[in-house]
């Protein structure tokens, strides 16, 4: 298995938590958590990428269970991932110039909740589903710490899709971790999820956000300024986030997200008609009108990323690509049909 399914040239292995038992740190179905190191080399040798992988949410007790028979919710189904050829993972220096030679993490997936619950459920055979995305945080930070980070010179924390969320989520806690003189920098891809209303009207992406926030005990994560004022829901949107965030932070995003068309624009609960399904599988296929509704969700995004102007050392890079998550392939990393804006590619230069 890879990132994007290419066949494995030299596959990563993945390492398992060794203090998941002593830490309460488990996957939803108490197998310890797990992630995949590469170690740098030459002048990248004190210099670290730690990525969050991302997979949706879960926000019930139902739905969390049956991801414990899959990758996202077991380590039993982690397998080694091969580097080479995904975007800001890749080791060739012509297509990941900044970071081919650096260490690189893959920080696995399998609490449901972006890395921020701290709970468990008992699933309908009785089972227990552990929420425990925050100790899994924890734990493995603090093992990759033991195992070099915490001597590095700079780092990048990144994150795609719900692994972005995490990023967001995580930010100035990771980058207090290290001593002032390290450069720690933020770099959240396709995380930048919108409370905007479904076609039919609803806010059903707030009231998923909603249920996983309630299920999983999302609150540990989030910021006080927030939560003395508004409902720690609205607290767990990147829009509210981003206020409270000092570290320097980069967002990447395409402001017609295609899995937020799909999934907040346009969810099943919505019951989109026949020429909106059309348009949700390829936007190429949308009308004017359908094109103005989408139009209104990049609005949205702009909009909401207006206090980045305010932020020293912070960065954006917003297209208009039918795709959700940039980093981790070569085609939208770092090609010739990669995406620019004066020019430039998602991959110029962060430090």
């Amino acid at each position: 298995p890879t990132l994007s399914g290419a066949a494995p040239l030299e596959p990563v292995a993945v390492s398992l938590l060794a203090s998941a038992q002593e830490k309460g740190a488990f996957c939803l179905d108490g197998t310890p958590p797990g992630y995949h190191l590469q170690r740098g080399s030459g002048d990248g040798s004190g210099s670290w990428l730690v990525h969050l992988e991302g997979g949706g949410w879960c926000s019930t007790v139902k739905d969390c269970s049956g991801r414990r028979m899959s990758v996202l919710g077991s380590s039993n189904f982690m397998k080694p991932l091969q580097f080479t050829g995904h975007g800001i993972f890749d080791s060739d220096e012509i297509y990941n110039p900044d970071f081919y030679n650096w260490n690189k993490v893959y920080v696995r997936y399998c609490d449901g909740a972006s890395f921020a619950g701290d709970a468990e459920g008992q699933a309908q055979d009785g089972t227990t589903v552990y929420f425990r995305g925050l100790r899994i945080y924890e734990a493995v930070i603090g093992e990759l710490m033991e195992k070099g980070l915490a001597n590095a010179t700079q780092v990048l924390f990144t994150g795609c899709s719900a692994g972005g969320l995490a990023t967001i989520l995580h930010c100035d806690d990771f980058s207090a971790r290290f001593p002032q003189q390290v450069s720690v920098k933020c770099f959240a891809d396709a995380g930048f999820f919108l409370d905007v209303k479904d076609i039919s009207g609803e806010r059903s992406f707030w009231s998923f956000y909603n249920r996983v926030v309630q299920l999983q005990n999302v609150r540990q994560v989030l910021h006080k300024d927030c939560l003395a004022n508004k409902d720690p829901t609205e607290c767990f949107f990147p829009t509210e986030l981003i206020k409270s965030i000092r570290t320097p932070m980069f967002i990447l995003n395409s402001a017609y997200d295609s899995w937020q068309i799909q999934n907040v624009l346009l969810p099943t609960s919505s019951s989109p008609e026949k020429s909106w399904l059309s348009c949700k599988d390829n936007i190429g296929n949308c009308n004017s009108t359908q094109i103005k509704v989408l139009d209104e969700i990049r609005n949205t995004m702009i909009n909401d990323l207006k206090v980045i102007n305010d932020k020293a050392d912070w960065g954006m890079f917003i297209d208009s690509c039918f795709t959700h998550c940039q980093t981790l392939f070569r085609i939208s990393w770092s090609s010739p049909t990669s995406p620019r804006l004066g020019n430039k590619a998602g991959s110029s230069k962060f430090y």
